[in-house]
């Protein structure tokens, strides 16, 4: 079955407003057998006409988003009634949800707020628990030498799309008989610290030549996304030999990133961390505390800049950063042991860098740095690390690194408990 998606918004081409349903539609229709073909992204206003009569003969499924409100840019719902041939019409249960929550937020009724009650003949409401406009499905019909698709037209807001679809769209396609197809997994493995030519030496040529995987690949600073498709006794079969391969490069498997796994293994043992970052600028901590839960146990994250801070605050020694500069093993090192020793944690992680593009020298140059880890009662480690590359890809290959770097840590104790 062929599904596309086409995105409504001027706001969307113009760069206003990140576009993030195709990547939301794609994970939830996966797990139906259902697999987004195209997308389309087009300006408001009569542009949605050519665009719909395109995609018309070419799907089965066609998610339609924006453009259900009250403004004169908000056309959706009457192309759509136009090129169908079908009259609209209000429907009084939707005009009534839309006086009830705007008395509830104190928002007095307009005229034009009246056009989201509209809908065209045959089509069911999709009700909208988080906005003013409902969405619409409007079944697949034939009309004239054409054979629409199943139609749905929902609002542009995520806030307001995401719950309608789970609890409006997805019942609908399963309902729908012979679209839903099973028999197909996808299967992602979350590796870090490879990139994707390295996995795919290591692993991905042997799977490529069976002819019966799909196998792709996603790559960011210091990850990848490896993944395989088929059906599920072939993924079974194959399982094994990537779990070997990959090892512990393998973060997860079950799309949990590399922040949620330290959390959770951390949790599972007990155990506390504490951060003392220097060229990070805080990105460790904000990626610890960007997870639920984290407040269990990250006690304390230090941002030690400047060198008297690393002093004042993690009580390295002034006579250690002037012997071996800022940047350094000994300092990284002291800052781990000394953030570990204020918060009182087990784990304490440091990092001290050049993220460029200036203060580089040619015994450190840019991209330079050094993190430690600190544990109660075990020796304290320390990575020496390049990454000559842009400011905000240092940051997060070298946050990355911190964390990966407590995950082994971590699951090295989990084996030996």
């Amino acid at each position: 079955m062929k599904v596309e998606v086409l995105n409504t918004g001027s706001e969307l081409l113009l760069g206003n407003v990140v576009n993030t349903h195709l990547a939301y539609f794609g994970q939830q229709l996966f797990p139906l057998g259902l697999r987004i073909e195209r997308q389309t992204t087009v300006p408001d206003g009569d542009a949605i006409r050519g665009a719909l009569v395109e995609s018309f003969p070419r799907c089965d499924v066609l998610l339609v988003t924006g453009g259900l409100g009250p403004t004169t840019d908000d056309i959706t719902r009457e192309i759509t009634a136009e090129l169908l041939g079908l009259p609209l019409t209000e429907r009084p249960e939707v005009m009534a949800a839309i006086h009830r929550r705007l008395e509830r937020r104190g928002i007095p009724f307009r005229e034009r707020m009246g056009r989201q009650a509209m809908a065209p003949e045959g089509a069911v409401v999709l009700p909208n628990e988080n906005g003013t406009a409902p969405g619409l499905y409007l079944p697949a019909r034939q009309t004239g030498a054409t054979t629409t698709p199943h139609l749905f037209l929902l609002p542009g807001p995520p806030r307001e799309l995401r719950p309608m679809f789970e609890a409006s769209v997805l019942p609908i396609l399963n309902s729908i008989p012979g679209l839903i197809d099973p028999s197909t997994e996808c299967r992602i493995y979350h590796v870090v610290g490879m990139g994707e030519s390295a996995v795919e030496e290591v692993i991905g040529l042997e799977l490529n030549a069976r002819g019966d995987l799909e196998v792709g690949y996603c790559a960011r600073p210091n990850e990848v996304d490896f993944r395989l498709i088929g059906p599920p006794a072939i993924l079974d079969e194959v399982e094994p030999s990537v779990l070997s391969a990959l090892g512990p490069h393998i973060v997860s498997q079950s799309g949990r990133n590399l922040e949620e796994v330290v959390i959770e293994l951390l949790r599972a043992q007990r155990a506390t961390v504490a951060t003392a970052e220097s060229c990070t600028g805080g990105l460790v901590a904000s990626r610890l505390t960007d997870v639920s839960g984290s407040s269990e146990v990250f006690l304390e994250g230090m941002v030690t800049y400047s060198n008297a801070a690393k002093t004042r605050t993690l009580g390295v020694p002034a006579d250690l950063i002037a012997a071996n500069g800022a940047v350094s093993e000994p300092v990284a090192r002291a800052m781990a042991e000394g953030a570990r020793e204020r918060a009182n944690t087990r784990f304490a992680l440091s990092l001290t860098g050049v993220a460029g593009p200036t203060g580089g020298t040619p015994e450190k140059p840019v991209g330079t740095v050094f993190i430690a880890l600190a544990e109660e009662g075990q020796p304290t480690v320390c990575l020496h690390e390049k990454f000559p590359t842009d400011r905000e890809t240092f940051k997060r290959l070298a946050s990355q690194t911190a964390l990966d770097l407590l995950r082994r840590r971590l699951l090295k104790d989990q084996s030996v408990s």
